[in-house]
């Protein structure tokens, strides 16, 4: 009677959250030309579209994220420092196309000015600038990315230079970047540089603009809630951009590789998948704390029979504003169908999927959330049966009956021999032969 008034009461309860996302959606009424892309929620790490995102893709300048993430976790960092441009970047940097600061060797900035200008104008002789500082080599220096790629568990993505130029060497993932710049934006210089559209280099009497016209007001790609993150380009990568954008407590970022080379589709498509996520998706509270989700049977505990499995944490999920209930639902799957106490509060008895509109779309620990005491009588009737029902009894009644059953063939064929000696042989009387006699 108790598990059929538990199941009903747990149909009523379906509701739970994903920790991370698999699924995707499919976004309507826009044409994403990226080669590949994501889209993903920054609140709960959930992917809301994506398009070849485990696929190479070449950066171009997207690759200066590492560039700048290195340069501020250096130890060799001081952003009040100054350092001077030198004959040696300057000379790396001729010949390669990429943009410059026109600065002369000899001219001093700030350490904090080098980062706006690697990150914020791209300038590929202050990104050279900064490798040869901070790396003692542009060689050391790409080894350094490559090590904190590894790291980071970056598996689809490999540095050749750290400024971005093409070479088929130096390619990353849409996942990957996601990884990567999630974890820069945690470091606060780079959140204030990269979200900046405007910077001063006082040494040098220099403005800096952000090549990201989604932050630009100046441009026709402006999107107001835009915050980030940097522009690239290269003729062999096409267009690409990795952006944020916050809206009403909903914070996503936008990664698009491979956009045309002749359009500025990388802005005008980011900012569409923007506006579709914010019109179109919300936060759900799908799972609390206070209602179980499962149910297993205690052995070894006079207090109860039967435990109710609740979720660890209360989740909240990303997902379509007209989301119905019944369409979400929860598989558990308790580490074992019978639990021996004692079993302390807070202990994780297994895990749960979470199904929305036939997809798995996370997985949850589920928790016991009272004390369960161990009866002693119990454990030890528990002790003395799976004593005498363990392996090694079972193979000791294997022996012993083996045992017995050579002592029976033995006695019988004891006992057949000897009554074989004991038989008497019987010799006819002949009254004739005791005639003659």
């Amino acid at each position: 009677m108790l598990k059929k008034v538990f199941c009903i009461f747990l149909i009523i309860c379906l509701t739970l959250t994903p920790i991370l996302s698999v699924g995707a959606y499919e976004p309507t009424g826009i044409e994403i030309t990226a080669k590949s892309a994501m889209l993903v929620s920054l609140d709960t790490d959930e992917i809301l579209f994506e398009k070849n995102a485990d696929e190479k893709a070449y950066p171009a300048a997207i690759t200066k994220i590492m560039t700048a993430l290195l340069i501020l976790e250096n130890d060799k960092y001081d952003p009040k420092a100054k350092i001077a441009m030198t004959e040696e970047a300057l000379d790396l940097i001729s010949g390669t196309g990429s943009s410059v600061s026109l600065m002369k060797a000899g001219q001093e900035i700030t350490q904090l000015d080098l980062v706006y200008m690697v990150l914020m104008s791209s300038y590929g002789d202050c990104t050279l600038l900064a490798a040869i500082h901070y790396g003692g080599s542009v060689e050391n220096f790409v080894k350094m990315m490559n090590d904190r790629a590894k790291k980071l568990g970056l598996k689809g993505t490999h540095y050749e230079n750290p400024i971005g130029l093409h070479s088929e060497q130096n390619y990353t993932t849409a996942r990957d970047t996601y990884i990567l710049t999630k974890e820069a934006l945690k470091n606060e210089t780079f959140k204030e540089v990269c979200e900046s559209t405007r910077y001063t280099v006082k040494s040098i009497n220099r403005v800096l603009s952000t090549t990201n016209y989604l932050q630009d007001n100046t441009t026709e790609y402006f999107y107001t809630y835009a915050k980030g993150v940097k522009a690239g380009y290269t003729d062999e990568s096409g267009r690409c951009l990795v952006s944020t954008a916050s809206y009403n407590g909903y914070n996503y970022m936008c990664i698009v590789f491979g956009c045309p080379a002749d359009t500025k589709n990388n802005f005008t498509e980011s900012r569409e998948l923007y506006r579709w996520a914010f019109n179109n998706f919300g936060f759900k509270k799908v799972a609390d704390t206070e209602n179980p989700v499962a149910e297993v049977e205690v052995a070894l505990s006079l207090d109860t029979d039967y435990l109710s499995l609740y979720v660890e944490e209360s989740f909240v999920s990303v997902l379509p504003k007209n989301a119905d209930d019944s369409t979400i639902s929860i598989v558990p799957h308790p580490t074992d169908n019978v639990v021996k106490a004692p079993i302390k509060k807070g202990q994780v008895l297994g895990t749960a999927d979470i199904i929305y509109a036939e997809k798995k779309i996370g997985t949850v620990n589920l928790i016991s959330n009272e004390n369960i005491e161990r009866s002693l009588m119990l454990t030890v009737v528990y002790g003395v049966k799976q004593f005498f029902t363990s392996s090694y009894m079972k193979v000791l009644y294997i022996i012993i009956a083996i045992i017995v059953v050579v002592f029976i063939v033995s006695v019988i064929r004891l006992n057949k021999k000897n009554s074989k000696k004991r038989k008497i042989k019987y010799i006819p009387y002949d009254q004739n032969e005791n005639k003659k006699r």
